[in-house]
């Protein structure tokens, strides 16, 4: 079935911008075409802000838009309408989702054309806020650990940068797994890094920290490490033992030393991940803190406060109400 019917003159209120570069604020842009055969439309209930939304503002990730765009790669919602070829999905189905390469328009904005595909069931005792905020930081640590580091059970782990969402994430998958976690993080943070699952949590703060981690292996170094710290790879290499891997997701990968196998992790969309990941949310196996939540005519402030790193996952909500 196609889109609700709307006035053909209607255009629709979002939060984007104007120009790669350009600040974020208030635009109008076309109401949501008529659905292709496998896409769905959503009304979107939260969207998550993170500081990958300002690398898409900066013009530096290709989500297969052009401005004037709404910006957000990652949301919650209800499905209004589906197309014609779409089997899994239903009208009033809760749904999550990273929905890139964007179709039509990014998640900051009131309704959302995705690709069936890509859409992920939300748990029915997983709030929205909690649910919009989780596709990018989640998929990304999966992606971490399974694709790029490939841990095993009984297998050190130090994660840098634990005190942020995506590297509480990695923490907290990686302890799921049975993975022995070290991980560097602020005071403020330490003991949500601690809940999260680490067993030795590190003051970030210390420009020696690398040597703290080495004494704590006895000298050996971790097997593996993730990196969730700008400027953060050098140190966290000198923590990885001799043949090592090492993964970042920050764009300062460094030169490979002493056999170790260093990885760049851009994320990807992938529906059965993010069941999974959600599954363990739902279940209470997570520690994933929400920090603060903004309505979409504060877009520009979310932003602000996901790029400052203040702590806790921001979401704008009632996008759709």
């Amino acid at each position: 079935m196609g889109r609700p019917r709307q006035k053909v003159d209607e255009r629709l209120r979002v939060a984007g911008i104007e120009e790669f570069g350009g600040a974020v604020g208030a635009l109008e842009v076309p109401n949501p075409r008529t659905l292709r055969e496998r896409e769905v439309l959503i009304a979107v209930k939260t969207a998550g802000v993170g500081n990958w939304d300002d690398i898409v503002r900066a013009g530096d990730w290709d989500v297969g838009r052009t401005p004037p765009m709404a910006l957000g790669v990652e949301a919650a919602g209800v499905v209004a309408a589906v197309g014609a070829e779409v089997e899994d999905w239903s009208v009033g189905d809760e749904v999550l989702t990273h929905p890139v390469p964007l179709v039509d328009q990014g998640t900051w904005a009131p309704w959302l054309i995705a690709e069936a595909a890509l859409l992920a069931p939300k748990p029915a005792d997983v709030s929205w806020e909690r649910a919009g905020a989780f596709p990018v930081p989640a998929l990304t640590a999966i992606q971490v650990l399974d694709e790029s580091l490939r841990l095993t059970p009984g297998e050190q782990l130090l994660v840098n940068g634990a005190g942020s969402v995506t590297g509480g994430l990695i923490v907290a998958f990686a302890s799921l797994r049975g993975i022995h976690v070290l991980a560097t993080a602020g005071a403020a943070s330490r003991e949500r890094v601690i809940r999260a699952g680490a067993g030795t949590v590190i003051d970030h703060h210390d420009p020696d920290w690398a040597a703290q981690v080495l004494e704590a292996t006895a000298g050996r170094g971790v097997d593996a490490a993730a990196n969730a710290a700008r400027g953060g790879t050098a140190s966290a290499l000198a923590a990885v033992r001799d043949g090592g891997r090492l993964a970042t997701i920050t764009s300062d990968p460094p030169d490979a030393e002493r056999g170790v196998r260093i990885a760049s992790v851009y994320v990807r969309p992938d529906a059965a991940q993010l069941e999974v990941a959600s599954q363990a949310l739902a279940g209470g196996r997570l520690e994933f803190e929400l920090g603060a939540s903004f309505p979409l005519s504060q877009a520009d402030a979310a932003l602000a406060r996901a790029v400052a790193g203040r702590g806790g996952a921001v979401v704008l909500d009632a996008v759709s109400d």
